[in-house]
């Protein structure tokens, strides 16, 4: 430990919590879940530990997801996290340390001093806060400073954040909590619903991940799904197919690209002209959605690219606001 702390940034996920810290760069990537003893109220596990506990507890341990749709649902599990993680960090010592931390854009200011008071009470001697979108196009290399227009997805576990970004600003953005979540919850309903199986939030994500598409081409994937069948009880195996799984998140992309057109009609043509000629970016876990960057071009029929480090761009965004970070309390400050 050094006698200074360090300065941290955190891209505080519904689904993960990264943490960057100046200097190092990314240290901790781990799921945003908290284990929890429901008699006393102690916490038990937090992050990886946490995450593989999830489904596999006894009654009286529960594991929790302290943070939905980009914003904190509960504080003192979430300030509990975020102290975890930052003592994990190795930065606290003599100074506590400054902290930036992204936001959804489309949060409220009561949301907003929710992330700030967390922050402050797990430690951090001063927060300051960066949109998502900002930060997402940053972390993807993309010329946010300059006057010209650069467009960029940022698809999430909570929410899905558009945004056009000119001369260090947000333009025109929309921040709608239809994203990784939500993908999970229409895979199990689907197989709920049409193959009778009943199966939990991190075997959704599972097929996500392995045969989840948004674009058909030639290749179909199976997957091996393990449930609980819901007419027997019993547990059973079935094979699922990349159609089907396409057919169960067709509805949730739908609103996502929705969202990418309403933010392009909103965008000053010259900008528009830009985008047009630049491409939209596409970041986060959604992101690596195969064929999600085809479908997304031939809908706005403009050219669509997957970012180079999609999952760490917001966090690597966030590490790169920490060399304003004096600029960003004050305007933190101000509001």
């Amino acid at each position: 430990m050094g006698l200074l702390s360090k300065d941290v940034a955190i891209d505080l996920g519904t689904a993960n919590t990264i943490v960057y810290v100046k200097g190092k760069g990314i240290v901790i990537r781990e799921p945003s879940v908290v284990a929890i003893d429901r008699y006393t109220g102690r916490i038990v596990a937090v992050g990886n530990e946490a995450d593989d506990m999830i489904g596999r507890t006894p009654e009286n341990i529960i594991a929790v997801r302290p943070m939905k749709d980009g914003v904190i649902a509960d504080f003192d599990i979430t300030q509990s996290m975020i102290k975890n993680f930052i003592h994990k960090a190795n930065v606290a010592s003599v100074l506590k340390p400054r902290v930036v931390v992204c936001i959804p854009s489309g949060i409220t200011e009561v949301e907003r001093r929710a992330v700030e008071d967390a922050i402050i009470q797990a430690g951090a001697k001063d927060v300051a806060l960066v949109e998502e979108p900002m930060a997402a196009a940053m972390g993807a290399g993309l010329p946010v400073n300059k006057a010209t227009g650069s467009m960029v997805v940022d698809i999430g576990g909570g929410t899905t954040e558009v945004a056009v970004i000119s001369m260090g600003g947000i333009v025109s953005s929309q921040s709608i909590r239809i994203a990784g979540d939500a993908l999970d919850s229409a895979i199990v309903n689907y197989i709920k619903k049409n193959i009778g199986i009943n199966i939990g939030d991190k075997m959704a994500e599972q097929i996500k991940m392995e045969i989840g598409s948004a674009y058909e081409d030639n290749e179909e994937g199976v997957f091996d799904v393990r449930g609980r069948d819901m007419s027997t009880g019993l547990p059973k195996t079935v094979q699922v197919k990349e159609s089907q799984i396409r057919e169960a998140m067709k509805e949730n992309i739908e609103e996502m690209i929705e969202s990418i057109k309403m933010t392009l009609e909103h965008t000053p043509p010259e900008l528009a002209a830009d985008v047009m000629e630049r491409g939209i970016t596409l970041t986060g876990g959604g992101a690596l959605i195969k064929g999600l960057d085809k479908l997304v071009s031939e809908v706005t029929k403009i050219p669509t690219y997957v970012a180079e480090y999609p999952l760490d761009c917001v966090a690597l965004g966030t590490g790169k606001a920490l060399d304003d970070i004096k600029n960003l309390l004050a305007k933190t400050k101000i509001r």
